[in-house]
């Protein structure tokens, strides 16, 4: 992937968040820890997926959406997007596993772009449930991408996973 225009996109929730069996509040989400520590190691550039909606602050009443959205197959409207996908090859895309997968607004992001010919590098935060079905579930929303072997990190160990992430990235190359 040497001399490849990268680009990390990742949807991360801050705020009240399950990490270790107790519900604490995160000033920056784990999703976004990791994407950043990414950033550092490949000199990406970087893309906060948000939602023109934001989710609860309350985590239950985050996860009722977020089951909500799942069980409807919703797809929640970005706030932005990015603007030249086109100058990108390597796209490493980021999210917290929720409900075994991606959350919606992840699938919004990946159907809003033609990700032909690209490589898509996913990586997730968890807390015991790994890449769930992330991994196909992008295989299936972009066909014709080459998609990578994930990373997944337990959220609750994420400020202490830079070998573990720069690992993962020397596999890569």
């Amino acid at each position: 992937m040497a001399n490849s225009r990268s680009l990390i996109a990742y949807f991360s929730r801050k705020g009240n968040n399950y990490v270790g069996g107790s519900i604490v509040s995160l000033p920056v989400g784990n999703t976004e820890v990791a994407a950043k520590k990414i950033q550092k190691l490949t000199g990406s550039d970087i893309f906060q997926i948000r939602t023109v909606k934001s989710y609860p602050e309350d985590y239950t009443e985050a996860t009722n959406v977020a089951q909500k959205e799942q069980k409807e197959n919703a797809r929640p409207e970005l706030a932005e997007k990015v603007n030249d996908m086109d100058s990108y090859d390597v796209i490493y895309i980021g999210y917290p596993n929720w409900y075994g997968t991606m959350p919606m607004a992840v699938f919004t992001f990946l159907e809003a772009y033609d990700f032909s010919g690209k490589t898509i590098v996913p990586f997730c935060t968890h807390e015991g449930s790994g890449m769930g079905s992330s991994e196909r579930d992008i295989k299936r929303l972009c066909p014709k991408a080459k998609v990578l072997s994930g990373l997944a990190i337990r959220g609750g160990s994420v400020e202490r996973a830079d070998k573990e992430i720069k690992n993962w990235i020397k596999k890569l190359a």
